[in-house]
């Protein structure tokens, strides 16, 4: 097939979580053509993007664009357009996107239908800011934007908080009540339209000091020098060492796919409470596929290659 890899209009000069689409991206066109495919790059300019796909004749589109200008939020405008030419694209449809990069709607879908989510909080009026620990969060953009060790505050200095990261970075700030526990990041695989559950990752802190927040920050992702990406070790066999506990992620994994309509492949974050029950934090149907990326990770622990990976989710879209 000819295979168009569409990523975000990236600056030399762009963050390190924008440069990994780039890093992708190039993954995935090598990845296509060692599976027998035409694959090339391109930008996404909404302007230009009916001409070019006319020009180029693919028969399908790898979805990489996670924004436009910066913005995690306008990331639904590449599937939308693309729907409305009519080219098969892989990944989940705008109106997912739309709703997922709107942590507190999102979050309110799930309480909706019964899904276990930390409460949380937003301004203008801050209902429900009760006494505790909470952990300020971007409401529409991801990549850990502001997450570092004093995103955890309590509740008397929540909107300090939110305040200091609007202006820093701009966007809509809000407060979830912060999980004291276990962290999961577990990916959704699309197989023959189903959802199924890769291998579970936990992530561990190792040699983490105690009065610091256990959080995959920012540093922790995007820093591999930094002492938090150090500390943070991914590990699998959670079905095997406590099988009920994956049975339960599983289950909440499979109903939030649904509920959001995902497609492709999807993360769902999770933390498991002190006393056993898990929580989902975000779901994030749109998640980084470079190398190094959580989801190749598991996928690699279910015996799939990098390549594996990649052309299954272009025949997922054409099926």
């Amino acid at each position: 097939m000819k295979v168009l890899v569409l990523h975000s209009d990236i600056p030399p000069d762009a963050p390190p979580e924008d440069q990994d689409t780039l890093v992708a991206a190039k993954a995935v066109a090598q990845a296509l053509i060692s599976r027998g495919h035409q694959a090339w790059l391109a930008p996404f300019f909404p302007t230009r993007l009916r001409s070019f796909l006319n020009r180029e004749k693919a028969d399908v589109v790898f979805n990489l664009v996670e924004g436009i200008d910066g913005k995690g939020c306008l990331a639904h405008l590449a599937p939308r357009l693309l729907e409305q030419i009519g080219v098969p694209y892989t990944g989940t449809g705008p109106d997912a996107l739309i709703v997922t990069s709107d942590k507190p709607r999102s979050k309110r879908l799930l309480r909706d239908i019964g899904l276990p989510t930390p409460d949380w909080s937003e301004p203008p009026s801050w209902d429900d800011l009760t006494a505790g620990r909470w952990i300020v969060k971007c409401a529409d953009e991801d990549a850990s934007l502001g997450l570092d060790d004093d995103a955890v505050v309590e509740a008397d200095t929540v909107q300090v908080r939110a305040q200091a990261c609007a202006a820093r970075y701009g966007g809509r700030w809000f407060a979830e009540r912060y999980v004291e526990g276990r962290e999961f990041n577990i990916t959704v695989l699309e197989r023959g339209g189903a959802p199924h559950v890769l291998p579970m990752a936990e992530m561990l802190f190792e040699s983490w000091p105690a009065a610091r927040p256990r959080i995959v920050g920012y540093d922790a992702k995007w820093d591999d020098a930094s002492i938090h990406s150090r500390s943070t070790v991914r590990r699998f066999g959670l079905e095997h060492r406590e099988p009920q506990l994956a049975r339960e992620l599983r289950f909440l994994c499979e109903e939030s796919w649904d509920l959001f309509q995902c497609r492709g492949a999807a993360r769902v974050d999770f933390r498991v409470a002190t006393d056993g029950q898990p929580v989902i934090l975000e779901i994030n149907p749109n998640p980084g596929i470079a190398p190094d990326a959580g989801i190749v990770a598991a996928a690699l622990e279910a015996g799939l290659s990098y390549a594996d990976l990649i052309d299954g989710l272009v025949r997922e879209a054409i099926r």
